[in-house]
């Protein structure tokens, strides 16, 4: 049984996404090593997938989503309801994973291999089919220009869904235009959908003063982590040398000669990626940082796995 993914054109995978790409990455993150983590839906203990065994204590039933397994089918209550019903034990209790994707026009920039909103995106790619792979629901809520949500699903078709979608939205360019971190972190509270954990992918550049509260907020029914995506001149002070900037069919050379004139630029550019850093240091969040020319998989590994990896 195949899924049908989203009408939308294939990107090159510099400026737009390429859809192509993000089915790809599940043969890479195939071959990566789970790491053991903590959930809010598990038990306690390290867990890599769900449990199933003789012995468990039975949970509840609900609706069969696409994805879960055949053989754990409510076969009573599907001849009752007339709806296939899928069980649900105690230990096997799914994790949820809700991806919070920044869609500001500040993400499409990037001086090196690709666009910040490419990079974010093949990010998220990554997170779903390493969720899948261990047994977790995947599903996102674009913030920013694309205001969209694809509810959590399970496994091959719930990735395969997911990176369908965020290759449409990123070929619609929406023109929802800015959106206070906080905001969209309100709308996540509400739209969780049972979600155990939460991982945010921004530049950092739509973080407001009510985004603390708002991400305490959110800490108290998930776990939540933070991926900064920045451009190389964005998070470090460039060598010295002429640059040639385009924006909005505008094309225009910065000239940085000296240090103070290097770093005072890259502060500038680099101020967003500086300030979602701080909220996740203060409030104690895993959080990495990349750019975008790096491969991001140990870093999405990392955060999905609970450890905290320097920034």
């Amino acid at each position: 049984m195949s899924a049908v993914l989203p009408t939308a054109a294939d990107g090159d995978g510099r400026v737009s996404v390429s859809l192509a790409e993000l089915l790809e990455l599940r043969a890479r993150v195939a071959r990566k090593a789970l790491p053991l983590r903590e959930s809010r839906a598990a038990p306690a203990g390290p867990q890599a997938s769900r449990l199933h065994g003789r012995g468990m204590d039975y949970a509840e039933s609900r609706a069969y989503q696409p994805g879960d397994d055949v053989r754990r089918l409510d076969w009573r209550l599907t001849a009752r309801s007339g709806r296939l019903h899928t069980k649900l034990f105690q230990e096997e209790r799914e994790g949820r994973l809700l991806v919070l994707l920044d869609t500001h026009a500040s993400m499409r920039f990037g001086t090196r291999v690709r666009f910040k909103s490419v990079q974010a995106t093949r990010a998220a790619a990554m997170a779903a089919w390493l969720a899948v792979r261990a047994g977790e629901r995947v599903g996102a809520l674009a913030f920013g220009e694309s205001r969209h949500l694809l509810r959590p699903q399970g496994g091959t078709r719930g990735a395969l869904a997911f990176c369908g979608a965020l290759a449409g939205w990123d070929a619609r360019q929406g023109q929802g235009g800015a959106e206070p971190l906080s905001q969209a972190l309100m709308r996540a509270g509400r739209l969780m959908h049972g979600a155990s954990r939460v991982l945010l992918i921004s530049d950092g550049l739509s973080v407001d003063d009510a985004s603390k509260g708002r991400l305490i907020d959110l800490t108290r029914h998930a776990d939540v982590s933070v991926l900064i995506v920045g451009d190389a001149l964005e998070l470090a002070a460039a060598p010295p040398g002429r640059y040639p900037l385009e924006h909005a069919g505008v094309r225009r050379e910065v000239l940085l000669t000296g240090d103070r004139q290097r770093r005072d630029f890259q502060q500038a550019l680099g101020a967003g990626q500086a300030r979602l850093a701080a909220l996740a240091r203060a409030l104690g969040l895993p959080h990495q940082t990349i750019d975008t020319a790096s491969d991001p998989l140990d870093a999405i590994a990392g955060l999905l796995g609970g450890r905290r990896p320097a920034s």
